[in-house]
């Protein structure tokens, strides 16, 4: 079986307005990100096998990735720092790892 390896450009970005830009959106997304931390325990505890979007260091919940993305886009169009997280069924432990590199462990 042959595995298709996507295909990766890489630029470097030099442009001062566009580096701005990404600095600036990356300053909101971490702004969410610290938002979403001071509060991860109440969001899982409440929110178990929802979809949640953060965005303007608030919270949005729906059914699909889809429909909490859209809610937080009519609150906050200008965030292009928000992000979508799946919050899990269960609480559980999880193992994460690349499956085509694992090792056999025994």
């Amino acid at each position: 079986m042959t595995v298709k390896q996507p295909s990766i450009t890489m630029e470097e970005v030099a442009d001062p307005v566009e580096l701005q830009k990404a600095q600036a959106q990356d300053e909101r997304f971490e702004r969410n990100w610290a938002w979403f931390e001071m509060h991860t325990a109440e969001i899982y505890a409440a929110h178990r096998g929802k979809c949640i979007c953060v965005a303007g260091a608030e919270l949005f919940v729906a059914d699909t990735p889809e429909e909490a993305l859209a809610l937080a886009i009519v609150a906050y169009p200008d965030d292009d720092g928000r992000f979508t997280r799946l919050i899990p069924q269960k609480k559980m432990t999880r193992i994460y790892a690349d499956q085509w590199h694992v090792a056999c462990v025994r």
